[in-house]
């Protein structure tokens, strides 16, 4: 699976190293979404639950983009593969002790701690070194069944639904190797995934990255990419996180949205007025005041299912 990692979020700005990452994970958006979506319809989405209606307005140069962990999934995406592959003999006990670790220092903290991510990252990419990435989809989807499914949060998973319904693109944003948000994308019924990508030879794994984690600012760049690629006005786009640590992607919008905020999070939410939205104790955080998103016409259809999956090969 495509390492997975975090940058330090004390580095605000984006450097050479995360445009790199950003626009490797939009180019492997767009090509596999393009080359696939036809062989992804094999199925509607699960139906979500229905959540009180909201601004949101069709327009095909709008599109949303939603982080992944703590905000559509209950803890973070690596350390439920990490179980799954420990399942499978990949790893060692001691090693899958730390992926707990990892796991519930998340949880209970609620926050991405840098020398956590790192860790695990550097741990992702030591254990599929050497592994066919058609391996590691294969047993991505069976791990998504096994320890993901169950922690989707269903009140994000009704924002994005509404995109949907609205006739708009929706993708995630995330430092989980794009494979494995490939995955968890196509059994959203969303459009696509922007997520770290992980150098491989020949369908083989190498052990390093494409660029660095698409974290921070990483992930401001790769939305940056994908809708200058796709002909989205950011402005009338959406996106939704709970950290402090994608301010930079929740800023590059014009309609951002704090979900289950982090401490930091929330108090910028609630200086600039952004909407927010939690899901952690069933109660709803007050919404406050952004104005709809701007429309053009309804789009007529539903959404199609994308896949984005991308093989980086050494010259």
């Amino acid at each position: 699976m495509a390492a997975l990692g975090w940058l330090t979020p004390r580095r605000r700005s984006a450097t050479a190293r995360s445009v790199l990452a950003g626009e490797a994970a939009a180019e492997a958006a767009r090509k596999t979404s393009a080359e696939d979506e036809s062989a992804l319809l094999t199925g509607a989405p699960e139906q979500a639950p229905e959540e009180p209606a909201f601004p949101v307005a069709g327009d095909d140069r709008a599109a949303a983009f939603f982080d992944l962990d703590n905000t559509v999934m209950q803890g973070a995406a690596i350390f439920h593969f990490g179980r799954g592959l420990y399942k499978r003999k990949f790893f060692e006990r001691r090693e899958l002790t730390r992926f707990a670790w990892q796991q519930a220092w998340f949880r209970l903290a609620g926050v991405e701690d840098p020398e956590h991510m790192q860790d695990a990252r550097d741990s992702a990419l030591s254990i599929v070194k050497g592994h066919r990435v058609s391996e590691l989809m294969s047993i991505g989807e069976e791990i998504y069944d096994e320890y993901m499914a169950d922690r989707i949060w269903p009140g994000t998973r009704a924002l994005a639904q509404a995109h949907l319904d609205a006739g708009q693109r929706v993708w995630l944003v995330t430092a989980a190797p794009v494979e494995t948000a490939t995955i968890i994308a196509r059994r959203l019924g969303l459009t696509g995934a922007l997520g770290t990508v992980a150098e491989s030879v020949d369908g083989v794994y190498t052990g390093r990255l494409v660029g660095e984690p698409l974290h921070g600012p990483a992930k401001a760049e790769a939305v940056r990419a994908l809708a200058a690629a796709e002909g989205l006005d950011l402005e009338r786009c959406a996106a939704y996180s709970d950290s402090h640590n994608d301010i930079p992607m929740l800023s590059l919008v014009g309609h951002p949205y704090a979900i289950n905020p982090d401490t930091k999070l929330r108090k910028h939410a609630r200086a600039l007025d952004w909407r927010l939205r939690d899901y952690r104790t069933g109660r709803k955080a007050a919404k406050v005041g952004i104005p709809a998103a701007a429309g053009v016409g309804a789009l007529a259809g539903g959404t199609a299912a994308a896949l984005a999956l991308h093989r980086h090969r050494r010259r």
